[in-house]
């Protein structure tokens, strides 16, 4: 196969509609996109990236009109959401609508709908003419693809066409809350924080690990966002063995080296840290580094959401 590789959505989205996949940008990762309501085409997604059939698909969308194609009902914790937060990199989860493929949503009975604020990836979706289903377009269990580049790298051959956009806004996928209970209950967290969703909500609940093994959202389950290399946990790179500088081609990456990545003079944040995150684990893949040692974060805003990415690389929960 010959992947196409296009500047334009118009271009892109005829794949789409003749039941063919397409690399997409967001600001989060970029996805791999198939029509939401052609299984065919949905197989292909899980068949390309080697997924896990119980890894359910997030479902992207132009307008915020297209969630009554896909669901049940609204709840109130939903709408909130959507009046506070869409376009933007935050998932809400309902009861799906049984015309849903049970392939999209892993067999359960609820489904996940997010509207990218990257108005690329938006005109991309209208011109498609329906709801795009899409996990990240990467083989699965490895870094997620921050650039075209990375997709290229991943899929070119397997994929039928490539939108060629600007490098992903936040470098990480978005926030999952599950909206059909009494509270709004994060799945996976991003880069809409829990302290984000506080400003709406009396409470906000947070689920670690998924009961009797059922995930209801990508990012849950299984070990992702995985380099070749070994990925180690340190508070600062004084706790990095001698040994390993000697023995072992090694990397690092913590605030001061994401600081000369961006080229900022300033001290850099979270967010710069977890937008180069997955391009830094590539680089590294490519120059053969066999660890990798990566410094954690606090807890706050943003670094939730990193320390969970940071953490499944390292095959941990």
């Amino acid at each position: 196969m010959k992947t196409k590789i296009t500047h334009s959505e118009k271009v892109a989205a005829t794949f789409i509609k003749n039941g063919k996949l397409v690399g997409f940008p967001t600001e989060t990762v970029y996805g791999l996109g198939a029509n939401v309501f052609d299984e065919d085409a949905v197989k292909k997604i899980f068949k390309i990236k080697n997924r896990p059939a119980d890894n359910p698909l997030i479902v992207h969308i132009s307008d915020v009109s297209q969630i009554n194609l896909l669901i049940q009902k609204m709840t109130p914790i939903a709408k909130k959401i959507i009046e506070n937060f869409f376009p933007g990199p935050i998932t809400i989860i309902l009861k799906k609508n049984l015309i849903i493929s049970d392939l999209v949503t892993a067999g359960l009975d609820t489904i996940a709908i997010r509207m990218p604020s990257d108005i690329s990836t938006r005109k991309f979706i209208e011109y498609c003419g329906t709801p795009v289903a899409a996990p990240s377009a990467n083989i699965s269990g490895s870094p997620s693809p921050t650039s075209w580049k990375h997709v290229n790298a991943d899929l070119n051959g397997k994929v039928d066409c490539i939108l060629w956009g600007k490098n992903s806004e936040h470098g990480i996928e978005s926030t999952v809350v599950d909206c059909t209970g009494k509270f709004p209950k994060i799945l996976r967290p991003g880069s809409v924080s829990i302290k984000d969703l506080e400003k709406i909500f009396s409470k906000v609940e947070m689920e670690k690990i998924p009961k009797n093994g059922i995930a209801k959202s990508p990012g849950m389950k299984y070990k992702h966002y995985s380099p070749e290399a070994e990925i180690i946990l340190v508070k600062s790179p004084s706790e990095i063995p001698l040994e390993s500088i000697s023995t072992t081609k090694i990397g690092f990456i913590g605030f001061e080296i994401v600081r000369r990545i961006a080229k900022s003079k300033r001290v850099s944040t979270k967010e710069n840290y977890a937008k180069h995150l997955f391009d830094f684990f590539r680089k590294c893949d490519e120059i053969g580094i066999e660890k990798i040692y990566c410094q954690k974060v606090d807890m706050e805003g943003i670094g939730l959401a990193l320390m969970n990415r940071l953490s499944k690389a390292a095959g941990k929960n």
